[in-house]
């Protein structure tokens, strides 16, 4: 993105309509459900089974937990200093432009994608009933298929472009659906057919410990928990962010872990002995492509069938609207806060950032190309968001040792925060660490042509000087340090070269977290101005005529 003199704290003059302060705390919290509760279930806790087994339960109260972590840790900051792409805001607060500038490429890839990821997941199943959407061999896209994905991504779009109250209004309606569908699958599934033995006739953790937690971050589960974060993008438009944002956020994780862990037992508990009986791995029946509802039609609950087939529009539908949605508001930030163009905070009549919107379904067009599949895409995504998020414990230390709370009290504290940042810091990089080599590469690999093609083009325009360089040179080691420990680890399960072993591995990440974690609170800005302003008097609404594109 191309760059305007950095460290604005003043909005762009193209920032002419107010930024509408409608969501409550109902609609925040159906916000992150809804983006929780999207194609996750309906595929990951299959995929989980196959690379897992019975312990694969473990595996989603553990994800839980390691997002949980990183809840707490936003929440505070999203109360103290709430705004549209707040994520954008809180490394710019704390370490200054140059680190905001790279953490809104990380932030916009983990975003960008799950619009599309979600589009998968409605096309995929809906080729069980419609075919010719996914190719039968390659489990991969068509031209047809293609081409309804396209149409589904603009669809969000729009619906986003008429503004957050009609993507809060669409977003709490689809909410109930999407709670009683699995609700009732959990409850109909145990009911009709729940087999004790398939926990322990292999084994409960067949694949040991290492597939029991590496399948976190490759199976679709940190994927499914990530939906808590739209509270966050949503804060700058909430009526009461300081009391609302935070039991969003926290909220969210909590319901959504009860029904994913319950998910998770009844499917196992519904299998059939025989599929298992070659191993978990090679678990497969008709309708596999759709998990629960096979499973469902299988034990001769039709009925169940048709409402899981309806519901595979509806959450992932509904999880991608939301995320067109933040994805703009992401980009929107980065225009506001003088990351990128001014132009990119434009906002329509709606208070929709108009710009944002037609960026995040070009770019998630894109995304179609290399990772034409759910499993595909979401192992990417899952690493690129936590990177994002992770980096929330090292801002919320350093603005405490920057502005302590002795004299800038923040409206939601959290206890402790001294323990649990660095916690929630250890726990994103194991999921980066578990998401494999592959991944990890083309993660790394891109932000590391976007970083020198920044710095190329902020010194030709002669800015250089202005980065806050030594505010963010601990980003250099963090990103090199997870890449190479990734690179070097065991072959099975992350794909490295088998240099350490998966506990050595971890070992390595936890030494790299504690170093990178001190390093970097005392790299940041020592008079962080913009966040003792921010934190006075939050993101004011914005000022002018209301005028449409």
């Amino acid at each position: 993105m191309a760059s305007v003199p950095l460290g604005a704290a003043t909005p762009p003059k193209t920032q002419r309509s107010k930024i509408h302060k409608e969501a409550g705390i109902w609609s925040l919290l159906f916000a992150s459900l809804t983006a929780i509760i999207g194609s996750g279930w309906l595929f990951a806790p299959m995929t989980a089974a196959q690379q897992a087994g019975p312990s694969s339960i473990l595996s989603w109260a553990i994800g839980g937990v390691a997002i949980l972590l990183l809840a707490f840790v936003n929440a505070e900051l999203t109360s103290a200093f709430p705004g549209m792409g707040a994520v954008i805001t809180f490394p710019k607060l704390s370490h200054g432009s140059l680190t905001a500038a790279v953490m809104s490429w990380v932030v916009f890839l983990g975003y960008v994608t799950v619009a599309p990821a979600e589009v998968l997941a409605v096309v995929t199943y809906a080729n069980n009933y419609l075919p010719g959407f996914v190719n039968a061999k390659t489990q991969l896209l068509t031209p047809e298929g293609m081409a309804a994905s396209v149409v589904l991504l603009g669809v969000f779009v729009l619906i986003n472009a008429m503004g957050v109250r009609m993507l809060l209004r669409v977003g709490n309606t689809m909410m109930i659906w999407k709670l009683i569908v699995p609700i009732l699958a959990i409850i109909m599934l145990m009911v009709s057919s729940f087999h004790s033995g398939n926990f322990t006739s292999q084994g409960f953790a067949p694949m040991g410990v290492q597939g029991t937690i590496s399948t976190i971050a490759t199976s679709g589960i940190v994927f499914s928990y990530l939906g808590f974060r739209q509270a966050i993008e949503l804060s700058g438009e909430a009526k009461n962010p300081q009391r609302d944002v935070p039991i969003a956020i926290v909220g969210s994780v909590l319901i959504a872990g009860i029904i994913f862990v319950l998910l998770e037992v009844a499917f196992i508990g519904a299998l059939n002995p025989a599929d298992i009986a070659n191993g978990w791995a090679k678990v497969t029946f008709t309708g596999a492509s759709g998990p629960f509802a096979g499973l469902a039609t299988i034990l001769g609950l039709s009925w169940l069938a048709a409402l899981l087939y309806i519901d595979a529009v509806v959450s992932p539908a509904g999880t991608g609207l939301v995320y067109g949605g933040t994805t703009a508001r992401v980009v929107y930030a980065t225009g506001k806060d003088g990351l990128s163009l001014p132009w990119f905070a434009k906002l329509n009549s709606k208070g929709a950032p108009s710009v944002g919107l037609w960026i995040t379904w070009i770019v998630g067009l894109l995304f179609f190309l290399p990772f034409p599949s759910w499993q595909k895409i979401v192992t990417f995504i899952s690493s690129a968001a936590v990177l994002a998020y992770g980096v929330g414990p090292v801002c919320l230390l350093t603005l405490r040792r920057t502005l302590p709370l002795g004299t800038h009290p923040r409206p939601f504290t959290l206890k402790g925060a001294w323990l649990w940042a660095p916690l929630a810091f250890i726990a994103a990089n194991f999921i980066i660490f578990w998401s494999g080599a592959g991944t990890d590469n083309f993660l790394f690999g891109a932000l590391a042509v976007i970083f020198v093609l920044y710095v190329i083009a902020q010194a030709v325009a002669g800015r250089a000087g202005q980065l806050h360089w030594k505010s963010a040179w601990w980003l250099f080691p963090y990103f090199l340090g997870m890449w190479a420990i990734t690179y070097t680890g065991p072959a099975n399960p992350i794909g490295g070269n088998g240099t350490f072993t998966f506990n050595e591995g971890m070992g390595l990440v936890v030494i790299l977290s504690f170093i990178i974690i001190g390093v970097a609170v005392i790299s940041g800005l020592p008079e962080p101005e913009e966040a003792r302003a921010a934190l006075l008097v939050g993101e004011p609404e914005l000022t002018g005529s209301d005028v449409p594109d």
